[in-house]
């Protein structure tokens, strides 16, 4: 009785923040819209509107991928007796990381376009500490997929 509890509010919980998640990218991509349309009606540089377009709309993916990423982990049928929790992460985590990877390589990419258009070379150490920490990222979820293969 007690564990079936548990999953009642497990399962709640779940739908409470894929609710939330997903609510929050729809916002996230309106704002994309109003952003570029503002940026339009205001005569701005349409490569800087752009730019800042691209990474609200990774962000707003990244968003999305947690929601679904949250939905079906968490409140679908209760499979632990089928699943542990590490083919769990394998078949998840790669999308959302990678997900986050493009975003974290594009701000980075965008940053250095940015610094050197406005002969910033100082600040390169921000851009290129992200780019090196995203493909830090991406290696260790290599590592992890590597290491958790049963086929070893």
């Amino acid at each position: 009785m007690e564990h079936s509890n548990i999953l009642l509010v497990r399962k709640f919980f779940a739908k409470v923040l894929t609710l939330i998640f997903y609510g929050l990218a729809v916002v996230i991509v309106i704002s994309l819209l109003v952003n570029i349309v503002d940026g339009i009606i205001n005569k701005e540089n349409i490569t800087e509107v752009f730019l800042s377009s691209i990474n609200t709309g990774i962000i707003a993916l990244a968003v999305f991928e947690l929601a679904f990423i949250i939905n079906k982990e968490y409140s679908g049928p209760d499979e632990d007796s089928q699943k542990d929790a590490v083919s769990s992460l394998r078949e998840t985590l790669p999308r959302f990381i990678g997900t986050v990877c493009v975003a974290l390589s594009l701000e980075g990419l965008i940053m250095v376009i940015k610094y050197s258009q406005l002969d910033l070379a100082g600040n390169l150490y921000y851009p290129v500490a992200i780019i090196v920490s995203t493909a830090l990222l991406l290696s260790s979820l290599g590592i992890f997929l590597y290491l958790t293969d049963k086929r070893h």
